[in-house]
């Protein structure tokens, strides 16, 4: 059966705080620039500059912060039907390191967790379901996305997860494990970086084809494991692959996993190999890279699959 739309993509569009300079931590005096923000949003609108179709499903306050995120995505014309402002509750900030490796953050949550059963009446009508260890870290949303991917795996959706697990956003580690377990369990292709792992199970090493084994364990249908530097890895339970980064001059790491992601799940979409897809979200990272802030610009896909 055709699908309504490419991706529906769940969980949290907030602003934002990043430093000008460069820091390690927040310990220092530092100046921020404001951008829009949140995961599956800028995953989201990534994969929108890259024309598929795409629903983001999200909540924010009914304040200033709130009203400016409206005008972002706006003046995006990402689809956002279904995007509820909540009256009496601030909008979610994120204070932002800006980095070369990865960035720190503080988090001062609200509205984002909002989400409604309502609001996700379009799970099964579309070709992927993506959400985020952020989004499925307080409820109401956990318990409303975690039913909505159900309807959406047992009518022949794609599930995606990004296993962005942070003690200081859910701290409780065991209920993420089980979570994250049983969103796997739904035939979910899993993104998840080093760092992510080593805060999600902080007694297990890391070792990539250890890691990619334990989600797969677990009912994944494929995992992919970035590392920074060292690149990234992906398996299925056929075949796997090592993929170098590619030598840019970094300007800010900020969202570059979310943009890999939206090269990945484009070239899913694309009907690309496994190796392909590795490629692709390498690529838009890489464009990411060279980036400060949330990319705005139109991209023709086609780069994706460039050789190089």
């Amino acid at each position: 059966m055709t699908k309504k739309y490419d991706i529906l993509s769940v969980g949290e569009l907030l602003i934002d705080f990043i430093s000008e300079d460069y820091i390690e931590d927040f310990s220092k005096p530092a100046s921020f620039r404001q951008f829009q923000g949140g995961s599956p949003a800028n995953m989201c609108l990534n994969m929108h500059l890259l024309g598929n179709n795409v629903k983001f499903v999200g909540s924010i306050g009914n304040d200033a912060m709130g009203k400016f995120l409206l005008q972002k995505i706006n003046i995006y014309g990402m689809n956002c039907d279904d995007l509820a402002i909540i009256e009496n509750m601030p909008s979610t900030l994120i204070l932002v390191t800006r980095s070369k490796t990865t960035p720190d953050f503080e988090a001062y949550r609200m509205a984002d967790c909002q989400i409604s059963m309502a609001q996700l009446a379009e799970a099964k009508n579309v070709r992927i379901f993506h959400t985020t260890c952020f989004a499925l870290s307080q409820n109401p949303a956990q318990t409303n996305i975690m039913a909505a991917a159900k309807i959406a795996a047992e009518n022949g959706v794609q599930l995606s997860i990004d296993a962005n697990y942070a003690q200081k956003i859910w701290n409780d580690r065991s209920e993420a494990q089980q979570i994250v377990q049983t969103y796997c369990s739904y035939g979910a292709i899993v993104k998840v970086s080093d760092v992510d792992w080593e805060r999600l199970y902080p007694n297990k090493p890391f070792e990539k084809t250890a890691v990619a084994d334990h989600f797969l364990s677990l009912g994944a249908g494929e995992v992919c494991v970035t590392m920074g530097e060292d690149g990234s890895y992906v398996a299925n339970k056929n075949e796997n692959h090592t993929i170098g980064i590619l030598p840019i001059k970094v300007v800010d790491t900020t969202g570059a996993g979310d943009a890999f992601w939206s090269g990945y799940l484009t070239a899913w979409l694309d009907g690309k190999s496994l190796k392909e897809r590795a490629l692709a979200g390498r690529k838009m990272a890489s464009i990411k890279l060279q980036h400060l802030g949330q990319m705005t610009d139109v991209i023709d896909k086609s780069v994706l699959y460039e050789k190089g």
